[in-house]
């Protein structure tokens, strides 16, 4: 059954929760597998589950009900939205001040647009096959959402990075995101058709040989596991000399990223001998007093949220200076601030990003996050964080500003990227596959990893992978044709699209 959302558009109905026993498995096409751990009430310790094996063996009879060639086609209806209407009904709620920025930074590139473009791929995702296996899912795992960042030990990993849009939805949406973004980054790059194929079937051998892997193994064994940068060792595939070439610059990079680097960047001293923020408009800017009090409010408040032992450290730090600060492409528009802290002295600084959370693009297709999640956005990212990330950070939490929900964590300290235009040759198959390989290892963490497995079959099966691919080339044709009419929707002045001093 259809029903027309506000703006008017027709979306899917959402599918019913599937019947849940009282030892956490639940019914997905018949079949017994495990329920996400989100959707776990309270913990229960005397009941047995289902052995991994029979789960395994549930989900690959899944594929009786959704073939894996069931995935390769993108059909889509002639009733479509128009694309211009859902991007611009995910700007309502956002700085209008903002929102042509915004408009700028996804007109840059047909990749830049797809980023930007979440409500879209999410209504076109849910038009289409799913094999009803729920994990947390990340909701924007695009190549450009996996990045460096350092441990409390100061090791720098690789891992996802981004979870504005983290909901409980089907491990494949999130897999078919990764591989349209390979695709349509390859694109832009020049990358012929044969070799961005490969990397797309990378992607999902990635996935379908870690997923195999973890299958078995204990769930402490699983969540366990991070990827270091310094050993980026991939079951499946070995690390090329361009691919080491690459992530050594990166990791270099994020290591001389830390509170004291970021000061000298953005910091400048008052009359008084103190730091404030220096001012770099639009992307930096001043807030009013009212605003400034408010945010050292909401990070009082935010304090609550950590851990006790988290919130003996931060207890030795005081708000010097408040700015807002444009971030991303996507983001552009939600209030962001950025707090500078100072503790021991004037060069003990800490930063921390204050950053508006906004419902998630996927909302409207799926039953969401469970109770008390679902209540405030700001704690729904960071609970999913928390479980997708196999190291995290410990100064994550969540608050409320004005009303609005927000989220906090630690701005930039040794965090960084992988460069998508170094994403050429050898490195665009490592990373491919690792990217593929990192994404199984955040949904076994809270999904049925033997289900899924088992619905997609070792690496040595190539249906899902071919099938994968040909929707990904398709949805890159797709993406490219609602670029243009974006571009168009810009050129006719239904868009504004402002100077972006970052390009």
């Amino acid at each position: 059954m259809e029903r027309p959302n506000e703006a008017g558009a027709v979306e899917p109905s959402v599918p019913p929760s599937p019947e849940r026993g009282q030892d956490g498995t639940v019914e997905a096409a018949g079949e017994v597998v495990l329920a996400p751990l989100a959707d776990y009430p309270h913990i229960d310790l005397r009941g047995s589950g289902e052995p991994w094996d029979r789960r395994r063996a549930a989900g690959k009879r899944l594929r009786d009900a959704v073939p894996h060639a069931a995935h390769a086609a993108l059909e889509l209806p002639e009733d479509r939205p128009d694309p211009v209407g859902l991007i611009e009904g995910a700007h309502e709620g956002r700085q209008p001040a903002l929102i042509p920025l915004r408009v700028a930074r996804m007109a840059s590139s047909p990749f830049a647009f797809l980023r930007g473009a979440a409500h879209v791929m999410a209504w076109d995702l849910a038009r289409g096959p799913r094999s009803e296996i729920m994990v947390m899912m990340n909701g924007d795992a695009h190549i450009a959402n996996f990045g460096l960042f350092g441990t409390p030990q100061r090791d720098v990993v690789l891992d996802l990075n981004d979870f504005d849009e983290v909901t409980v939805g089907p491990w494949e949406w999130d897999l078919k995101r990764l591989v349209a973004s390979i695709e349509v980054a390859a694109r832009g790059d020049a990358v012929p058709l044969r070799e961005r194929r490969q990397a797309v079937m990378a992607a999902v051998g990635g996935y379908q040989h870690t997923m195999t892997d973890l299958a078995p193994q204990g769930s402490l064994d699983v969540w366990q596991q991070a990827a270091r940068a310094d050993q980026l060792d991939f079951s499946g595939i070995r690390i090329d000399a361009q691919s080491q070439a690459v992530v050594r610059k990166a990791v270099e990079k994020a290591r001389r990223k830390n509170n004291r680097s970021l000061l000298a960047r953005v910091g400048e001293r008052r009359v008084d001998g103190g730091w404030r923020f220096r001012e770099d408009p639009p992307i930096l800017t001043r807030v009013d007093d009212e605003t400034r009090e408010a945010a050292i409010t909401g990070l009082e408040h935010y304090a609550e949220t950590l851990p006790r032992e988290r919130r003996f450290m931060l207890n030795r730090y005081h708000v010097v200076d408040v700015a807002h600060r444009v971030v991303g492409v996507g983001s552009v528009g939600t209030r962001a601030y950025v707090a500078l802290l100072c503790g021991n002295s004037d060069q003990d600084v800490l930063f921390l990003q204050v950053k508006e959370a906004v419902r998630p693009a996927h909302a409207p297709y799926l039953p969401g996050m469970p109770e008390p999640y679902a209540s405030h956005e700001g704690e729904r990212v960071i609970y999913g964080q928390r479980l997708l990330q196999g190291v995290g950070d410990p100064l994550l939490g969540w608050t409320t500003i004005a009303d609005r929900p927000f989220y906090v964590r630690q701005m930039k300290n040794m965090k960084g990227e992988i460069p998508v235009s170094c994403m050429t040759g050898p490195p665009l198959l490592f990373f491919a596959w690792a990217y593929g390989a990192l994404l199984a290892r955040a949904h076994a963490r809270t999904g049925d990893a033997a289900a899924i497995a088992g619905y997609c079959g070792k690496d040595r099966l190539a249906d899902l992978r071919e099938a994968l691919a040909d929707w990904a080339h398709a949805y890159g044709e797709r993406n490219e044709a609602d670029y243009r009419t974006f571009l168009t929707a810009i050129e006719s002045g239904r868009l504004e699209a402002a100077d972006d001093p970052c390009l």
